[in-house]
């Protein structure tokens, strides 16, 4: 494990925060990618990523503290706690204030971010891996288990890569999400889906991880993911049901908007988000 990846003038690059980083940019190349091709500026692609970024993590922290608040101290305020769940409640609201500013299609900018956020999950959690920080799952005695004797928060027993899962499922929704947006033109589905694949995988990877149960045998991220699917479901029935196409959705743009949408020579191009 490399908690630190190299330093620089005596000053440590941590593996946990610079994959957070990356994780943000590439967010931020591929939602611009997705606007240009929806006929929407990138500049308010990188606007949305940087405050849904920024306050994702406020409400990271701000639902870890609320976790730990019995043994609350003073090293719980710094350090690597975050809790995904937190970071996914104060990352929406702070897009959806960003969408509702500059008038853009909610469902077409909701589509064209799952995979974006699929993807950055998936490198977040590599960074959680590399660092060893104790997200980790289960002791086990499979082939693969591995052993963080080197870790922010270390184990000498071989356990459950369980970040190391979780990137490589990101992978997997993000392929499956982009084979969804070619095939339909209802605005609100890939991101339905996206809630609901998500869902699953948290849920199925809690069933290896450490955490403790909170109701009814589940743990906390588990009855999030039961919300996750829920939602998820419901959107896309409903979007399906009310057969909005993106096109038609397309109407509520910001004005300027225009002017780039009609520069694309590929008239196909606004009905997909993703090539």
């Amino acid at each position: 494990m490399r908690p630190v990846l190299f330093s620089i003038l005596g000053l440590d690059i941590q593996s946990y925060g610079a994959s957070k980083a990356l994780a943000a940019l590439v967010a931020a190349w591929l939602l611009g990618r997705a606007f240009h091709r929806a006929g929407l500026a990138k500049e308010r692609a990188h606007s949305l990523v940087f405050w849904a970024t920024i306050w994702g993590f406020v409400g990271a922290k701000i639902y870890y503290l609320l976790e730990h608040l019995p043994e609350l101290t003073w090293h719980h305020l710094g350090g690597m706690g975050f809790t995904w769940y937190g970071g996914l409640i104060g990352g929406i609201t702070a897009a959806v204030v960003i969408i509702r500013r500059h008038r853009l299609p909610l469902a077409t900018v909701a589509d064209a971010a799952a995979i974006p956020l699929t993807l950055a999950y998936g490198i977040g959690r590599l960074g959680c891996f590399l660092s060893g920080d104790g997200t980790y799952g289960k002791p086990t005695t499979l082939p693969w288990g591995m052993a963080f004797p080197h870790g922010v928060v270390p184990t000498t027993v071989p356990v459950h890569p369980t970040p190391l899962y979780e990137a490589i499922t990101a992978v997997l929704i993000a392929g499956v999400l982009w084979a969804l947006a070619r095939r339909t033109s209802v605005g609100g589905v890939v991101f339905g889906a996206y809630l609901v694949l998500s869902g699953i995988s948290r849920f199925l990877v809690e069933t290896v991880r450490i955490n403790q149960p909170a109701l009814l045998g589940l743990t906390q991220p588990q009855l999030w993911s039961i919300v996750s699917i829920l939602v998820g479901a419901g959107l896309m029935a409903w979007v399906v049901r009310a057969g909005i196409p993106r096109e038609a959705e397309r109407a509520g743009r910001a004005p300027g908007d225009d002017a780039q949408a009609d520069d694309d020579p590929r008239p196909e191009s606004r009905t997909e988000v993703f090539r």
